[in-house]
Parts: structure tokens; sequence; C-alpha cells
């Protein structure tokens, strides 16, 4: 596992450019995103993850790991559906991770090439797998690529963070939320880390 190469220089990029970002930053002077360096378990997790809180998504995460031993593509799809879903994951999200799995196996998913891709690029070889959209596709650049201006504004927890600390007592409309957002690049990943920080008792990981 290791951090962003960039995240120090961010951290100080981003303090002096934001007050709040500078105190959310102080909470957690040791935190960092850590990279798993496994591109289908990323995903995985992603898949997992979505609509969902943290806590839950940990939890079935764990209870997956405890059945498969390792979470690798060959073993999930050695594994009966039924055992699948009763470590809490529904038929549609078991769907998805075959999906991923198949797409590794059948060249479809090119990690050998991600390194050199846009960051559009990769959204759009990882979209047309049924079941990773624009949301979990971001998570992929974030966590697993470790791309460092990623602003996933369908995320909800990110809005709603931003609206606890920027909204005062007025909602942010999507418009100043984006504008508000100018402000951290080229770093709104790190930004958009903080901010799921300050909610969730766990750091946020895929």
């Amino acid at each position: 596992m290791s951090c962003p190469s960039y995240w120090q220089e961010a951290k100080k990029y981003l303090r002096s450019n934001d007050d709040i970002l500078a105190n959310l930053m102080a909470l957690y002077p040791s935190e960092t995103m850590i990279n798993y360096h496994d591109a289908f378990l990323t995903l995985v997790k992603a898949i997992i993850g979505q609509q969902i809180s943290v806590s839950a998504a940990s939890a079935i995460g764990q209870r997956l790991k405890s059945l498969l031993g390792r979470i690798t593509l060959e073993n999930y799809l050695e594994t009966d559906p039924q055992l699948l879903r009763q470590c809490g994951l529904s038929r549609q999200k078991i769907s998805y991770i075959a999906n991923i799995a198949q797409g590794f196996q059948d060249g479809i998913l090119t990690p050998q090439t991600w390194a050199k891709m846009s960051d559009q690029a990769v959204m759009e070889q990882l979209t047309s797998i049924k079941g990773i959209g624009p949301w979990t596709a971001q998570m992929f650049l974030i966590f697993h690529l470790h791309r460092k201006d990623i602003f996933p504004m369908a995320d909800l927890g990110l809005i709603n963070a931003i609206q606890r600390h920027y909204g005062r007592e007025k909602a942010l409309t999507k418009g100043q939320i984006k504008e508000l957002s100018q402000r951290w690049k080229p770093y709104r990943t790190v930004a958009t880390w903080y901010l799921w920080r300050s909610l969730d008792p766990l750091p946020v990981q895929y």
C-alpha cells in the first residue's frame, strides 16, 4: 500500500488556499489515502460502496474477504452466487462484479495502458463494462490510479460535506459548488478525500 506522491505538496497548497480545509487537515494529521495496487479489488470495493454507507460497505467487504480468502477475479468467478449473497451483496452487484472480472479476462480492461491514458479515456474504458458508471470510474481514478484532480460531483457524501462546511445557512447550488472547487485545483482529489473524512468515523478507501 502507498500514499499518492503528491499528497504532502497538495496539503501545503490547499492549506494556503482554504482555511476550512486547513482546519480539516489538522484533525487528521497522520492519515492519507492509500493504494492497494490491485485494480480488481479497488473496483470490487467501489461496486460494494455504491449507494450505501462507508461502514456498511466495510462490513460487506470484510465478509467477502473471509469467504474468498483473497478477493481475486478467479476466486470470485469460482464462488457460488448464493454464498456471495450471504455476504450482503445484492444480485445486481454480484452481476456487476462478475462483469468486471470478465472484462479483465477478455482484455476489455487494459491495466497496462492506464498510466498513459487521460482521465477521460480511462473512464470511457471502465464505463464500457455494465455496472461501472461515472461515479465508480471516478473512485477508481482517485484510489487506484491516484489521479490528483478528480472531483466527483455526483457523490452525495462529498456534497453533504461541502454543504456542512461551506453552506452555512443556505444550500449551495451545483454552480456554486463547481466554482468553489476551482480554488482546490489541481488537487481536488485531496480536497475531496478530506471532505469525506470529515463525515465518517472511518476513512473512505476503495
